[in-house]
């Protein structure tokens, strides 16, 4: 006899544990199955333990600097192993976290390998033997891994992927990094902080290719200034790796392959969904691996959902977790709860944050993609140093850029680049949830000193009417 819920998640990342608790929350009897870690790759292999190791090199460049803020620091020197060792200690005690979510909430847990056997049923292979389980409607939420280099697969060794970046057996002495979308250059600050010599190889014409355009140029000449050889235009058309080295044939824009040698290589070229032999073949429509969904995230059968990674992007934390209520919410009013009305996500009003050195953040349209939808914009820009917390911070490099509507004043977009913005774009993403134009934001008071002043003037710039430039 199969074990019967109202709603089981099938994974347990920001997408699947969120899900399971606003299930929860909303009086259904809840069910998670993981094969590995509560929590997911997030909490125990992406987005937390890398913005420990980031924190950690962070300080580690704050020390080497210490002159420049008076201070006076000798003998600096980096543990790798302890840094790595601090990294995996804030992702255990956040994997211990959700397990007590899960305790309070009720939640049951069956850790095992999940396989659908129909839209509403599957079965689990793990500490329990095999386990079937069935539901009035299942979450899908398995996920996506890293991509490999058909001609070069990770080898844990000297070819990487992120997962074993996180927990290098050495430092590597010249690294090579194939990719520079937020993965691939957050590993490349962190290595480069840490003291590697790094390569950064980008097939498309500028680094962080999903910003702005003036983003990413100034990315680029600043990690250009901080020591790390940009290759944009470019691609790696073979890998060869030996017991030492791996050598490295990097065709440049200008047409000519050379070989290189480096220690070690990361490779940061995407993801590939967690979808393959778990019964979804006849289940769902899927698109290049990924499960086709709603707005709400229903699939083509009645009672099926998938949310996250495993769903068209963007492949974000918190755009996982915000489908997760949404899919939640709709399965409590299909199941008769008249009181709660999900809303379905507006993928325009989804931030995307990367947490290299400087920090890169931005939501909603770039200038050139307003222009190209027929937007007559408006644009403001203001940098850092027009910015007093910024001088005093000793961060005086970046800008803060908005995007208008020239006719209606609708914010479009707002992109950042300099300290602290992953923490500053949430202003701007409210902003836009909140259907605001120029004139809410320029009547609003922003406290002084502080770096989110910068999104004021920004906005008066857009307007001619900044102050401090």
């Amino acid at each position: 006899m199969a074990d019967k819920y109202d709603v089981i998640v099938l994974g347990s990342g920001p997408g699947g544990y969120v899900a399971a608790i606003r299930c929860a929350q909303l009086g259904l009897k809840t069910a998670i199955v993981e094969r590995e870690n509560l929590g997911g790759i997030c909490l125990n292999w992406g987005c937390i333990p890398t913005k420990a190791l980031l924190r950690s090199a962070e300080i580690f460049h704050y020390m080497q600097h210490a002159k420049d803020y008076g201070l006076a620091a000798k003998s600096i020197d980096a543990d790798l192993e302890a840094v790595v060792k601090r990294s995996r200690g804030v992702a255990k005690q956040l994997n211990q976290g959700v397990t007590h979510l899960m305790k309070k909430n009720k939640i049951a847990v069956h850790m095992g390998e999940g396989t659908l056997t129909g839209a509403t049923t599957l079965t689990v292979k793990g500490e329990k033997g095999e386990e079937k389980l069935a539901a009035k409607h299942i979450i899908v939420a398995t996920g996506a891994r890293a991509r490999d280099l058909p001609f070069a697969p990770a080898d844990g060794k000297r070819v990487w992927t992120y997962r074993h970046a996180m927990t290098p057996p050495e430092m590597p002495s010249k690294l090579l990094v194939i990719g520079s979308g937020a993965i691939g250059i957050e590993f490349a600050s962190f290595y480069n902080d840490m003291g590697a010599d790094v390569t950064v190889v980008e097939m498309l014409d500028r680094v962080v290719p999903v910003e702005d355009h003036e983003v990413s140029a100034f990315l680029e000449k600043s990690l250009t200034k901080q020591g790390m050889t940009i290759m944009t235009g470019a691609g790696v058309e073979d890998l060869k790796a030996g017991a030492k080295s791996v050598k490295a044939k990097i065709k440049g824009k200008d047409g000519k392959t050379a070989e290189t040698e480096f220690s070690h290589v990361i490779v940061a070229i995407g993801i590939q969904p967690n979808t393959e032999e778990i019964g979804l073949e006849k289940l769902a429509e899927m698109d290049r691996g990924f499960i086709r969904i709603d707005p709400y995230g229903r699939t083509k059968s009645k009672g099926l959902w998938a949310i996250g990674d495993c769903t068209p992007g963007p492949w974000l934390a918190h755009k996982a977790s915000h489908e997760g209520v949404t899919a939640a919410e709709a399965i409590a009013q299909e199941l008769g709860n008249k009181d709660i009305h999900p809303h379905p996500l507006d993928r325009s009003n989804i931030p995307g944050c990367t947490y290299c050195h400087p920090q890169v953040a931005s939501v909603g349209m770039t200038e050139k993609a307003a222009k190209e939808a027929g937007y007559d914009v408006k644009v403001g820009n203001f940098p850092f140093i027009g910015n007093g917390k910024a001088i005093a911070l000793g961060e005086a490099e970046g800008f803060i850029k908005t995007v208008f509507d020239g006719k209606t004043g609708e914010l479009l977009g707002a992109h950042m680049i300099g300290a602290e913005v992953t923490e500053l774009i949430q202003g701007y993403t409210v902003g836009k949830q909140l259907e605001t134009t120029e004139a809410e934001l320029m009547q609003t008071v922003f406290p002084h000193p502080t770096l989110s002043e910068m999104m004021h003037e920004s906005v008066l710039g857009a307007y001619g009417r900044a102050l401090h430039i």
